[in-house]
């Protein structure tokens, strides 16, 4: 098991300067000493078959576990049936530790929306949300329980961070829901998970190891993972301007999602607090650099917040400063504000948004509304695991 994710995570093996500005104590180690037990999806091809020669298996079980785990979706040893009886009991126990028990699901829009709560074997509280629509499923996970990024507006920011969530954790909130879709247990019937985002609890970039470990995992082919196309796959980040660019130079063609929800600097330093570390110019510069070296378009997200950041003229700057940067090759997606109870914070009108998107638009960037979901059933990240 690797180390908890530190700082050094993000700024490892980035020469880029930065600025001077005055810099922000960010938190991204886990606040817990101890880690979930190791599980097969935290192995690489030769981490696993070293573990299987361990437990006095040959080494071609290796390669049949990771395709009941990859290839079936399944994760009980106990349904196994090719492995030797005797050794279903110490494979599950060594290789398949009890990772995520589901708490609660709760569904909206007619069941094309399920809202898990997950209890990791810890005690730690997560949440993924599985979004169906009539071409595609889409799973928004979590990567870490909890966030340290400290965002004003969102419930997980506000929660504070509990840890990192591990590999295995990650890749089994895919794997989960790509076996209810294909068992038809979810509103809706049978289906097939098409899509994945990094957009649930937790600033993903700050649990960089894991994160990219679980990415290539999520769409390396079994038996190495779960097949999903890379380029239905989108990490997003606040703006860890180092990390952006390290995750360009993986080989990886993810989409990247910034939420930069201001194009000043000025509020921006209040409403995503990691911008006192890495200024509005040093993350759209790195986000140049992704779409240079990927060639993929970046998607930056923008939370409509009501007399915050919703005036025509930061619309402008916004489209300014996008077409300067990344000329074609960003899309901004701007979210209605999901408010949190006894927040402050309230969503933009229609007509804000309206003229907003108008505007983004005239200066030559693409720009939509995205369309909401499960506002009933409290699906802003961290506002179900903080009724809990």
């Amino acid at each position: 098991m690797s180390d908890p994710a530190t700082a050094a995570d993000v700024t490892a093996d980035d020469n880029t300067p930065t600025t001077t500005r005055p810099s922000l104590p960010l938190v991204f180690a886990d606040k817990r000493r101890g880690m979930p037990p190791r599980h097969l999806a935290d192995l690489d091809r030769e981490g696993l078959r070293e573990a299987v020669k361990k437990l006095g298996l040959p080494a071609f079980r290796a390669d049949q576990l990771a395709r009941h785990y990859y290839g079936r979706l399944e994760a009980d040893t106990k349904n196994m049936t090719d492995l030797p009886a005797a050794a279903r009991e110490k494979v599950g126990a060594d290789l398949f530790p009890p990772l995520l028990t589901p708490l609660k699901h709760l569904s909206c829009d007619d069941g094309d929306t399920r809202k898990t709560l997950w209890k990791a074997n810890d005690g730690t509280l997560l949440e993924s949300v599985l979004m169906r629509y009539p071409d595609r499923a889409t799973l928004c996970i979590s990567s870490q329980a909890g966030c340290g990024m400290a965002c004003p507006f969102c419930a997980t920011g506000q929660a504070g961070l509990d840890r990192n969530l591990t590999t295995a954790e990650i890749v089994d909130q895919v794997r989960s829901a790509a076996a209810d879709l294909r068992d038809g247990v979810v509103p809706g019937g049978q289906g097939r998970l098409s899509n994945v985002v990094f957009m649930g609890m937790g600033e993903p970039l700050a649990n960089y190891k894991r994160v990219v470990a679980a990415v290539r995992k999520i769409v390396s082919p079994a038996p190495d993972g779960l097949g999903l196309s890379q380029r239905s796959v989108t990490v997003s980040t606040v703006g860890l301007a180092p990390a952006i660019r390290k995750l360009a130079d993986e080989g990886l063609s993810v989409t990247l999602a910034v939420s930069l929800h201001t194009p000043d600097d000025e509020l921006r330093d209040t409403l995503v607090p990691v911008n006192n570390r890495w200024s509005v110019a040093e993350v759209l510069a790195a986000a140049r650099y992704y779409a240079d070296r990927t060639g993929r378009r970046v998607s930056i997200e923008y939370a409509m917040i009501k007399e915050v950041n919703d005036q025509p003229w930061r619309a402008d700057l916004l489209g300014k400063k996008l077409h300067k940067a990344l000329g074609s090759r960003v899309h901004v997606n701007l979210i209605p504000l999901n408010p949190t109870p006894g927040s402050e914070w309230d969503a933009s009108p229609k007509d804000v948004e309206r003229e907003f998107v108008r505007r983004v638009i005239a200066q030559g960037v693409s720009c939509t509304v995205r369309d909401t979901r499960g506002q009933e059933i409290a699906a802003a990240c961290g506002q179900l695991a903080a009724e809990n």
